[in-house]
């Protein structure tokens, strides 16, 4: 096939339609050409549900064997059971999923040992260019005289042991949650995550289905967790959890069905992290709500505000040592999870804190929920440098006005906020808008589309 690698490598994964856009014998130099820019002797992969999960990976492991890489595969896995094997096998790691997008979709994501990172400033700008040579030349450089091995290995039970031993959920009131899994990898990991727990566990679509039969697994998205509401609402459960299609982020509706904003999740846990560590550093990004610097700070931490993205949030948590971070899409990311994102552990947190009290979770929450937002708007425009200019010519002269541009524009005064960031790969803007009240949220939100869509 003739690969178009610009549209295939973003910012920090590989994501495309297969076949169409990749296939098997791409994936093979994939693996190579990741072998050779990390300079490992030994990697870990792992994949997910997807039909095409399985020759993918399978096509990644025989790359990197033929260059003498002894290659361990952990199979069926969510991604931050993979970060786990890369953590603890102190192993670069790949992990062969599209996460929330359709099921025509595959990816890899890839990280160095320990789960570190791999984005485009840290080898995957590297690892593109190796391959677009390789396709250029028609071959790879030569196989090493002695293949690697490639041998099975299975993670889950590890994982799971792990996980509980961070968060103490033996002594909490029994809760009854049901978990939404979209058919994903939540099916495969939460069943030995919550095995002997005090949990009464109504599963949904614990299928493993890569073609999704129910809805999207992608829980951000509100008619994704419909079935979800509803089930709760019905089974009269203490709460519920939806993981998205990779399993590593976890959104948390109430006993009422009402969804659980991600930023007061990263509050709450944020808090308990405090607790545990006794203080310490909290990054949380730009599109997050005030409430979460303001219980870092009322906790005895340090909040530390950052760009929107996995890369940025872990860059800045190797840098200050931080003991937690939160994005307001529902990825969360732990110091003692090698700095990597598990939704699971969110979750087991949510748990914990509910069971650990005897109030609702609607009740418990509302210390963490203290502002008005409105979500993520997307808006497609023809020139985003043009809009986000016109953005900031509309309020950079107004008295007490804020403007950082951090990632996009932010605009801040007494209170309100509001964020425009343009994708990195659709020609989008997206709007973030927080605020004391409704009303003023509602108006600043609209003020602000308008400018961006008139």
């Amino acid at each position: 096939m003739t690969a178009d690698l610009s549209q295939l490598v973003k910012a920090y994964d590989v994501r495309g339609v297969v076949p169409d856009q990749w296939d098997e014998p791409l994936a093979e130099l994939f693996g190579a050409a990741f072998v050779q820019v990390t300079g490992a002797d030994a990697i870990v992969i792992g994949h997910d549900m997807r039909p095409s999960s399985p020759g993918l990976s399978r096509a990644f492991a025989r790359g990197a064997a033929a260059r003498g890489v002894d290659v361990t595969e952990i199979g069926l896995c969510s991604t931050d059971q993979l970060y786990y094997a890369s953590g603890a096998l102190d192993l670069p790691g790949a992990m062969f999923t599209a996460s929330h997008n359709p099921a025509q979709y595959n990816g890899i994501k890839m990280c160095r040992a320990g789960a570190t990172p791999v984005g485009q400033d840290t080898g995957l700008s590297e690892i593109r260019e190796l391959v677009e040579s390789w396709l250029d030349s028609g071959a790879p450089e030569a196989s090493a005289a002695t293949p690697g091995t490639i041998t099975r290995r299975d993670t889950l039970d590890d994982y799971a042991a792990y996980l509980r031993g961070l968060v103490d959920l033996t002594s909490i009131r029994p809760l009854k949650v049901v978990v939404d899994a979209g058919n994903g990898m939540g099916g495969h990991t939460v069943p030995t995550v919550f095995a002997g727990l005090p949990l009464d566990l109504v599963p949904m679509y614990f299928e493993l289905d890569g073609t999704f039969p129910n809805h999207e697994a992608n829980p951000l998205d509100p008619a994704n967790i419909v079935d979800l509401q509803k089930r709760v609402r019905e089974e009269g459960a203490d709460l519920g959890i939806a993981f998205d299609g990779d399993a590593d982020r976890c959104f948390v509706v109430d006993e009422h069905g009402d969804p659980v904003s991600p930023s007061a999740i990263t509050a709450l846990v944020a808090s308990r992290e405090l607790a545990k560590h006794g203080g310490g550093t909290v990054i949380h990004n730009l599109i997050t709500s005030w409430s979460v610097p303001e219980v870092v700070r009322e906790k005895g931490g340090t909040p530390v505000r950052t760009r929107v993205g996995h890369s940025f949030i872990k860059a800045e948590m190797a840098r200050t040592g931080a003991i937690f971070g939160g994005e307001h899409s529902a990825h969360y990311y732990f110091r003692d999870f090698w700095n990597a994102d598990t939704g699971m552990l969110a979750a087991l947190h949510v748990l914990a804190a509910l069971g650990g009290q005897d109030g609702p979770l609607s009740g418990l929450v509302a210390e963490y929920d203290r502002y008005v937002g409105s979500g993520e708007i997307n808006s497609t425009v023809d020139d985003q440098a043009a809009r986000l200019a016109a953005i900031k010519a509309a309020y950079e002269s107004r008295a007490g006005v804020g403007i950082d541009e951090l990632d996009g524009l932010t605009v801040t005064v007494d209170d309100w906020w509001f964020n425009v960031r343009p994708s990195n790969t659709e020609p989008l803007l997206r709007l973030n808008a927080e605020a004391r009240d409704e009303a003023t949220m509602a108006k600043i939100r609209d003020e602000v589309l308008d400018i961006i869509r008139g």
